[in-house]
C-alpha cells in the first residue's frame, strides 16, 4: 500500500501525452498547493511537438526522472489527450516497485494504470490539474484529495434501468474502454478475473463502442468479471443510419449475460464529476434497487 501524503510532501506534475496550455494548470497548482504539497513543474508542461507535449524521449526523461527521485510523493498527469502508450515499454520501473507512488490521471493514462496494475501497485483513476478548475468539477478534486491523504471515502450513484442488481467484491482496475482494448496482447493487459472493471469513454462512434465491447468480450475480459461499473459515456456519435443501440444499451448486451452486478452511469469518465478510484484496491460493488454504492478495503491486490 501507497502511503497517504502529508503536509509539505512534494509531488510533480508532468505531461505524458497531449501538450499543455499552462495557464489552464495555474488553477489546478494553487489548489495543490493549497493542501500543503509543495509542487514540483516538469519540463513537459512548457514543450510542444505537433500535439504532444515534446517529443517522447522528453516525455519519457522527464516522466522517469519524477518516478526515480525519492522526494516526489506523488505524479500528476496534467492532462490526457494521445501518447502515453509510446512510452510505456521504455520506461524503468525498477526504483517505483521497490518504492511506489501515487500516479494520477485517466484517459490516454489508463495504459499506465493498466501497465502498473500488473505490478500489484495502486494507481489513481482521476482528475488531473488542467480540469480541476473546470465548472462542476468540485467533487472530482474533493475525491482525489482524500484518497490522497488516506481519508475513507464511500460513493453512492443513482439507479439506472439497465442496472443488473447484486454484490460484488474484488480488486478495482479499468479506465477508459479504448485504450483498455488498445493495450489487449501487450505487456499492459490485465487480467480481469475476480475484478470489479469500470469503463468510461468519449467521442467515439456507437459502433466502436460495439467492436470494442466483442473484442472484450471475444479476448475473455468480461466473463468472469466480479461485476461491472460503466462510467459517462460522453459525445457519443452515430452514423447516417442508426446503430440502433446507444452505448449504455450496448454494453449492456454484451456484459449483462453474464449475472454479474453492473452499475450505469456511475459519476467517473469525462464530466467534470469524475470521482477518483483506486486502481488495485478491493472494493464493495453494491447494486439494489434504490442505486449503486462503492466502497473500498484497505488493503490492495
Amino acid at each position: 500500500m501507497i502511503n497517504s501524503l502529508q503536509a509539505g510532501d512534494k509531488v510533480a506534475i508532468v505531461a505524458l501525452a497531449r501538450k499543455v496550455d499552462f495557464a489552464d494548470l495555474e488553477p489546478g497548482i494553487n489548489i495543490l498547493e493549497s493542501w500543503g504539497l509543495q509542487v514540483v513543474l516538469g519540463k513537459t508542461l512548457y514543450e510542444s511537438f505537433h500535439q504532444f507535449a515534446g517529443p517522447d524521449e522528453i516525455r519519457l526523461a522527464d516522466f522517469q526522472t519524477m518516478l526515480d527521485d525519492p522526494e516526489i510523493k506523488a505524479i500528476f498527469s496534467a492532462r490526457g489527450g494521445y501518447g502515453t502508450t509510446r512510452l510505456l515499454d521504455q520506461i524503468n520501473f525498477t526504483n517505483f516497485r521497490q518504492q511506489p507512488k501515487w500516479l494520477i490521471g485517466f484517459s490516454d493514462i489508463t495504459a499506465l494504470h493498466s501497465h502498473i496494475h500488473n505490478f500489484g501497485i495502486e494507481s489513481i483513476h482521476g482528475t488531473m490539474p488542467a480540469l480541476f478548475a473546470k465548472t462542476g468539477a468540485e467533487e472530482a478534486v474533493e475525491s482525489l484529495r482524500k484518497i490522497l491523504f488516506g481519508e475513507n471515502i464511500t460513493y453512492q450513484s443513482p439507479a439506472h434501468d439497465l442496472n443488473i442488481l447484486g454484490q460484488a467484491e474484488g480488486p478495482l482496475g479499468g479506465g477508459n474502454l479504448s485504450l483498455l482494448v488498445t493495450c489487449i496482447g501487450t505487456t499492459s493487459d490485465i487480467d480481469t478475473s475476480g475484478k470489479i472493471l469500470f469503463l468510461e469513454d468519449l467521442d467515439e462512434y456507437l459502433y466502436h463502442i460495439d467492436r470494442m465491447m466483442v473484442q472484450l468480450d471475444r479476448a475473455g475480459k468480461l466473463k468472469n468479471l466480479a461485476g461491472l461499473i460503466v462510467g459517462s459515456m460522453s459525445d457519443m456519435k452515430d452514423n447516417a443510419v442508426p446503430f440502433g443501440k446507444n452505448a449504455y444499451e450496448i454494453i449492456s448486451e454484451h456484459a449483462g449475460k453474464y449475472g454479474y452486478p453492473v452499475c450505469f452511469d456511475f459519476p467517473t469518465g469525462h464530466e467534470p464529476k469524475n470521482l477518483a478510484l483506486v486502481c488495485g484496491r478491493k472494493s464493495i460493488l453494491k447494486v439494489t434497487d434504490a442505486g449503486t454504492s462503492l466502497e473500498y478495503f484497505q488493503t490492495s491486490l
